[in-house]
């Protein structure tokens, strides 16, 4: 159990990534504050944990809100009395636009959401953890964010600007006892990606064969690499933005 004994705490956990990552964290023997800012979602993933035996809590939470995000902070650590690592997992949607096209309201929301929200909730969770004496965060970013992405400019300007400041956190705590890593997923089965699918004919077909395995991951695989990140086992790395992509990086076509 790589986390036994860890209080830990995801945004977005409501479903996808977020959800799988908490349910990980718990069967790896930590308690889990859920949150989302779709309440109703956040109780459901707790739901499955307690069912299986863990313990959890669910945290209605906006994270471009910083009001919400110190509260969210707070009432893990009322309720469990500390706070030893976090995924930062919340994102905004950017939409599917050229860059010239793209509207500003949008632009905003994603960045809100996506690079703000990532912002805030380490600006909370740091002093948390170093009120224990240390922790560990992971932010998950995107491929996108790395190589950019066609008609997503919102989206992948905020997950390249999650990397920098993952790596900048990182470098700012590295003597605080605080590892700060991100997780850039490729494409992976969650909700969003399947309603995109639904509406793009062959969409589904022609993601799977960018990646080398030729198929999309799963949320789960996203959450073991975030639980090997947040636990001791990875106590000698920070500041790394680690691609979990099925091989998309490799050029498969190559192949």
């Amino acid at each position: 159990m790589l986390l036994k004994g860890k209080v830990g705490l995801v945004t977005g956990g409501g479903d996808g990534i977020g959800r799988a990552t908490c349910v990980m964290f718990a069967k790896d023997g930590a308690k889990v504050a859920v949150a989302d800012v779709r309440l109703a979602a956040a109780e459901k993933t707790v739901m499955m944990i307690r069912d299986a035996g863990g313990e959890a809590i669910a945290i209605e939470a906006d994270v471009a809100d910083e009001t919400a995000v110190k509260a969210m902070v707070d009432k893990t650590v009322e309720t469990f009395g500390r706070l030893d690592c976090a995924c930062n997992n919340a994102a905004g949607a950017g939409g599917f636009n050229p860059v010239q096209e793209v509207e500003a309201d949008r632009w905003d929301h994603c960045h809100n959401v996506t690079l703000k929200g990532v912002w805030l909730c380490l600006k909370y969770e740091i002093p948390a953890m170093l009120d224990n004496g240390g922790g560990a965060i992971v932010n998950i970013a995107s491929l996108s964010g790395v190589r950019g992405e066609a008609l997503q400019a919102p989206y992948s300007a905020a997950k390249g600007g999650v990397i920098a400041l993952t790596r900048t956190a990182a470098a700012e705590n590295a003597q605080k006892g605080i590892r700060v890593n991100a997780v850039n997923p490729g494409g992976i089965l969650t909700r969003a990606i399947k309603a995109y699918f639904e509406k793009v004919p062959g969409a589904k077909e022609h993601t799977a064969g960018t990646h080398a395995m030729r198929r999309l991951g799963k949320p789960e695989e996203i959450a073991d690499a975030v639980c090997y990140l947040c636990s001791d086992r990875a106590s000698f790395i920070t500041g790394h933005s680690l691609n979990v992509d099925g091989g998309i990086m490799v050029n498969p076509h190559t192949i």
